[in-house]
C-alpha cells in the first residue's frame, strides 16, 4: 500500500490549483479505472484529488446537438430518453460496457480517460514503454491476440482505449470541452484527443498537466439520429472488445448522402475511418457498397502473430452494423 492524501475540490479552479502545484496527483470521480491502476501498481500517486462536487453535470440538448457533463454517470447517459432517442449509438456503447455496477460509478470523464487492457502493461513483471518508456514492447512477439491492428508502431501495439464510448463519440464527430487552471477552456475533437503511439506511447492525449475534461458535445445530425454500435467479445457480459463498430447514415432513396464511420478493438485510438466513409458516399445503401467500405476502412492493417482474425471480425462487424442502421 502507498500511502497517499485525499482532498476533495468544491470548484474547478480548486481542483486543476492542486494538479498544478502537484503534477503527480490524480483527479478520482467514480474511481473504476483509477484504483485497479493504484492496486496493481501500475500508479503512484501521492494525492487524490477527489472532484465530485464540481458542477460538472447534465444532459441537455442544445442548439448545437447533444451537451453531456463529464461527471454524469455512464448509466444515466446511456438510460437518458433523448440520448435513447437522437443518439442511439451513444446509448448502446454505454449500455454494453462494464456491468451495471459499474456503469452506475464511472463517469463520462472516466470512462474517457481509462487506460488499455493490455495484458504486459498490466503486469508490473513485465516491461512496457507506456509504463516505462524505452523498456521495450513484448507484445510484439508475445500474447497479442487482443491488440491493435490498425496505427501501430515499433513501440507500442495496444489497443490504447479499451472502451466503447468514444468510439461512438469518434463516429459522431463530438467534440471534447477542456479546462485549464488559469479557468480557460478548449474544445478538442474526439478524434484528435487520443494519440497515436508512435515513439512516445506514454504520451495517450493532448491533455495537459491539471486539466479537466468539463463536458462533451455531440453536433445533431442526420447520421446521428440513425445510428448504431455493434459490439463483438469473448462473453457475453463484462467483457471488451476484440471489435466494435460505430456507424451513422443519412440514407436519402436508398442512397447515401453522409456516413460516419469508426471501429474500436482494433486501433490503437478509436479509429476513425474517412476511407470507409468515402466508399459509403453517393453510393446505393447496399450489402456490397458495406463490404467495399469494410475493405477500405482494414486497408491498412498490421496484424501480428496471432491478431489476424481481427482484419475479418472487424470488416463483418463494420458491415454487420451498416446494415442495422441501412
Amino acid at each position: 500500500m502507498n500511502n497517499f492524501s485525499y482532498t476533495q475540490a468544491s470548484t474547478a479552479k480548486e481542483a486543476t490549483s492542486i494538479r498544478k502545484d502537484q503534477p503527480a496527483a490524480a483527479y478520482i470521480a467514480g474511481g473504476t479505472t483509477l484504483l485497479d491502476l493504484m492496486k496493481a501498481n501500475l500508479e503512484e500517486h501521492p494525492q487524490l484529488v477527489d472532484i465530485n462536487m464540481l458542477p460538472f453535470k447534465g444532459i441537455e440538448q442544445t442548439k448545437d446537438g447533444l451537451r453531456i457533463g463529464a461527471m454524469e454517470r455512464m448509466s444515466d447517459v446511456g438510460e437518458n430518453k433523448l440520448v435513447l432517442e437522437q443518439f442511439p449509438a451513444i446509448s448502446e456503447s454505454l449500455l454494453l460496457a462494464a456491468s451495471p455496477q459499474l456503469r452506475n460509478m464511472a463517469s463520462i470523464g472516466g470512462n474517457i480517460l481509462q487506460r488499455t487492457r493490455c495484458g504486459y502493461f498490466r503486469d508490473a513483471a513485465f516491461p512496457c514503454n507506456k509504463r516505462v518508456p524505452g523498456s521495450g514492447c513484448p507484445a510484439l512477439q508475445g500474447d497479442n491476440h487482443n491488440l491493435a491492428i490498425l496505427g501501430t508502431s515499433e513501440s507500442c501495439i495496444a489497443t490504447a482505449y479499451p472502451g466503447d464510448l468514444s468510439v461512438a463519440l469518434a463516429a459522431l464527430d463530438a467534440v471534447l470541452t477542456l479546462e485549464n487552471a488559469k479557468g480557460k477552456q478548449r474544445r478538442v475533437p474526439v478524434t484528435d484527443f487520443y494519440l497515436l503511439p508512435g515513439s512516445t506511447p506514454q504520451k495517450e492525449t493532448v491533455l495537459e498537466p491539471g486539466e479537466l475534461i468539463v463536458s462533451v458535445l455531440i453536433p445533431a445530425t442526420n447520421h446521428a439520429r440513425r445510428s448504431t454500435y455493434l459490439k463483438v467479445r469473448e462473453r457475453a457480459s463484462y467483457a471488451y472488445a476484440l471489435a466494435s463498430a460505430a456507424v451513422g447514415l443519412d440514407v436519402q432513396g436508398g442512397s447515401i448522402r453522409s456516413a460516419r464511420v469508426a471501429l474500436g478493438g482494433v486501433g490503437t485510438k478509436p479509429w476513425r475511418s474517412p476511407e470507409a466513409e468515402k466508399a459509403l458516399v453517393g453510393e446505393p445503401a447496399t450489402e456490397a457498397t458495406f463490404r467495399a467500405a469494410a475493405a477500405a476502412a482494414l486497408r491498412g492493417a498490421q496484424p501480428r502473430e496471432h491478431n489476424g482474425f481481427k482484419v475479418e471480425l472487424a470488416q463483418n462487424t463494420l458491415v454487420q452494423a451498416l446494415l442495422k442502421v441501412a
